[in-house]
């Protein structure tokens, strides 16, 4: 990853999702919103997009207002476009019109000087699942801590 500079990553998702395919997102963003994503200030723990009329949208993406913009600052709700191709925008409603796969951003980071997406297509996991998950860190955890004795 040279010329990136990760803003965030969703760790949480990684845990609540399988994540079965990526895709890279450019994001409409107005000035004072980019200057407050590279200052770190927003957050997303429950955002997602959907495809609406051809386009995709984040939802419950939350940028802060930059504590130096004026009056020209942004509204830090609204819905933020997300900037693909017709045709990946095509394969994305397919794949979203099964039950149970949605669309989750899991990377925010900068490409040389604009703000790009990582858009999981993901499952749910069940709480099994998880349990699993946890059951699989602690034995690492536990082998990397012998390892070292």
């Amino acid at each position: 990853m040279s010329g990136q500079k990760v803003l965030a990553k969703n760790k949480k998702a990684y845990f609540d999702y399988f994540v079965e395919d990526e895709i890279e997102c450019g994001i409409c963003l107005q000035g004072t919103e980019v200057k407050s994503m590279r200052e770190g200030r927003f957050s997303f723990p429950d955002s997602f997009a959907e495809i609406v009329n051809g386009e995709v949208w984040v939802r419950n993406l939350l940028i802060s207002e930059y504590l130096y913009g004026s009056y020209f600052n942004h509204e830090p709700a609204r819905l933020k476009k997300l900037l693909l191709h017709k045709d990946e925008i095509k394969r994305l409603k397919r794949k979203v019109d099964e039950k149970g796969v949605t669309l989750v951003p899991l990377v925010f980071y900068l490409k040389g000087n604009k703000v790009k997406v990582t858009l999981g297509l993901c499952k749910g996991k069940k709480l099994y699942d998880k349990r699993a998950v946890i059951r699989e860190r602690d034995v690492a955890r536990e082998t990397q801590r012998e390892m070292r004795h």
